[in-house]
């Protein structure tokens, strides 16, 4: 343990045996254990470690976080599961990750199996009272019950006397909605021009005016965590509650929130135990600690700190309390759909190196997202690279990915030096490659088959994504093993897609087909399979089968099938294809009644947001 300072500062048959009486806790209570902590989290949102001064950041102002990491536990590799709130926050009520459950794609609420509650549910079945202050955000089909009270003014107060309690509070001050409109640089308490800009970024005066309004933001949450936590003193409930703050994902600023970096999954956790549960604590007062944590590990946790079985679908750890379980190895990660842009990565953490595999790497980083070019630091960047004003670490973001990368986190804590390629860390890229691939499997990801496609089996089935998976009518390697193949983009590979192109599973036509992709003109061989996939019953292999005929030639059937597409009763299979159309810029000119007469649709126009963004994006750049 390192010493900081302040200043610088399966399944549901196991669920009843996981819940202890409230009267067996009195029961211990009275044998002279302490009775069962209260447990208080204060999350902020949109925020990395990196804009908090006990994890030392000079320019930050947060001086009650620093006070509060001076009395506690600060958690230097603490990680959101996914770099945007609502995917990670599925994961974080569950204990289960988003892409384990089919939740990992944004404002989603596919629903998950009954038997995984929200965890608030095993608190309350042992006797504590739950609130929520007031987000909840999970990304599926809510469960009400989970909390006793969940309200803009849910509060602990109004528990029975002597009755323990778990509370959320979450301030909103920080989202990144908080830099979209510029406050004038007079009224900024921080001073634009000593801003530490990230070497992704330009230096142009949007990017810095953007991140100093940021920091003023950081210190107004500051400010409330103060008087939160004076409030619980005044409460006379400080002696018996264990405090937890974090973010609920990084940002905010460009390539941070929504992508796979450092700056988009690591974030600041501190948790501060009072004297009596100090047992409970990992160290000392004003100690840090490098154990790997995430997401997936909080639900458990709690459990755990308050005397309660883990349920055993629960696929974190508990790093604290009566449960805990020895350090990880790895923290895990993905991105998924990004309100109306698909992509696909996943992610592995060690103590030193991040690995980074792109499973769509033909899209680039800077795909389009309306929310976010909202932020004039994100529209000043574009105009930049357009401009050619960019240096050539600031252009990456506007090309594609390579399929793999690695990051020396000691080294690169901007993450800009991708190490796949050198001879030198192959040995790590490939005890990652592992790691990533043990992973995907363990926990059987469901996003290795397209949004609308994996909703339609599960239904088809009569179940959940979570539960089709892990049947026997889910091919889980076979479709693996072709995803990683294709992803790869490897023209030696091109003989394995065209077999995946007559499997009868449509997940493996579909990455044998986006394999395809990839490959443009060197799937040429391929071109007579791909050309009879445009009739496949699965919409979204037709739809990667006409981007990569598009990509050969065949133009005319291309942008038919597309728009074939858009008169789907899904709207994902819609929004499939209108990225490719988005993908295609000037060459989806021949779509653009179709999309003018979308665009005035009752459909589109009332309920349909993502579609219409992207239909708004399409035509504005035609």
């Amino acid at each position: 343990m390192k010493r900081i300072t302040w200043f610088l500062l399966l399944p549901f048959c196991g669920i009843l045996l996981t819940l202890k009486p409230l009267s067996a806790q009195r029961a211990a209570t009275h044998s002279g254990h302490p009775p069962p902590p209260n447990i208080l989290w204060i999350v902020s949102e949109d925020n990395s470690a990196e804009y908090v001064g006990c994890y030392g950041n000079k320019m930050a102002t947060t001086p009650n976080l620093d006070k509060l990491a001076s009395e506690g536990v600060l958690y230097e590799n603490a990680f959101a599961s996914a770099p945007v709130c609502a995917p990670t926050r599925s994961t974080l009520i569950a204990g289960v990750y988003a892409t384990a459950m089919g939740t990992q794609h944004m404002r989603s609420t596919y629903p998950i199996p009954d038997f995984i509650r929200f965890f608030p549910y095993y608190l309350q079945q042992s006797g504590y009272y739950c609130t929520n202050q007031a987000k909840k955000d999970y990304n599926t089909v809510d469960q009400p019950g989970a909390w006793n009270e969940s309200s803009k003014k849910a509060i602990y107060r109004n528990r029975r006397p002597g009755q323990p309690f778990f509370a959320v509070i979450n301030l909103g001050t920080t989202h990144e909605s908080s830099i979209h409109n510029s406050i004038p640089a007079a009224q900024l308490k921080h001073d634009p021009e000593k801003m530490p800009i990230p070497a992704y970024l330009p230096h142009t005066p949007e990017v810095k005016h953007d991140l100093a309004q940021y920091y003023d933001k950081m210190q107004q949450m500051d400010a409330q965590v103060g008087k939160i936590l004076d409030r619980l003193e005044k409460d006379g409930l400080a002696g018996n509650t264990i405090v937890f703050y974090y973010g609920d994902n990084g940002g905010v600023l460009p390539r941070s929130k929504r992508f796979v970096y450092e700056s988009g999954l690591r974030i600041p956790l501190i948790i501060r135990f009072p004297e009596q549960y100090r047992y409970l604590s990992p160290a000392n007062p004003g100690t840090a600690t490098d154990r790997m944590v995430s997401f997936v590990d909080f639900a458990p946790t709690v459990l755990s700190l308050a005397g309660i079985k883990i349920p055993p679908y629960m696929q974190g750890k508990a790093f604290l309390g009566s449960e805990k379980q020895p350090p990880a190895v790895y923290a895990y990660g993905f991105r998924g759909r990004m309100d109306e842009t698909y992509d696909m990565s996943r992610t592995v953490r060690d103590s030193r190196y991040r690995y980074i595999r792109n499973y769509m790497p033909d899209r680039i980083y800077g795909q389009h997202i309306a929310y976010l070019w909202e932020a004039p630091s994100m529209q000043s960047w574009e105009k930049a690279y357009k401009e050619g004003r960019c240096d050539q670490i600031q252009s990456a973001f506007w090309q594609s990915k390579p399929p793999e990368e690695l990051y020396d986190i000691r080294n690169d804590p901007d993450n800009v030096h991708n190490l796949a390629g050198d001879p030198k860390y192959k040995a790590v890229l490939i005890s990652m490659r592992k790691a990533n691939a043990a992973w995907i499997r363990h926990i059987h990801d469901a996003g290795f088959m397209p949004e609308a496609m994996m909703a339609e089996r599960a239904e088809h089935a009569g179940t959940t994504i979570y539960q089709y998976v892990r049947s026997r009518a889910y091919p889980q390697e076979k479709i693996l093993s072709m995803a990683e193949i294709a992803s790869m983009g490897a023209p030696r590979d091109l003989e394995k897609l065209m077999e995946g192109l007559k499997d009868a599973d449509p997940a493996v036509r579909y990455w044998a087909a986006y394999g395809c992709v990839l490959l443009k003109r060197k799937a040429l061989p391929a071109r007579q399979q791909l050309s009879a996939l445009l009739d496949d019953p699965y919409p979204d292999v037709a739809i990667a089968a006409a981007e990569a005929c598009y990509n050969l030639g065949d133009t005319t059937r291309s942008i038919n099938r597309l728009l074939k597409a858009l008169d789907h009763d899904n709207d994902k299979v819609r929004l499939h294809a209108l990225n490719v159309l988005r993908v295609m810029g000037r060459g989806a000119l021949p779509a653009l009644p179709k999309l003018r007469a979308l665009q005035q649709s009752p459909r589109i126009v009332k309920g349909e947001t993502y579609g219409q963004r992207t239909i708004d994006y399409i035509i504005s750049n035609l």
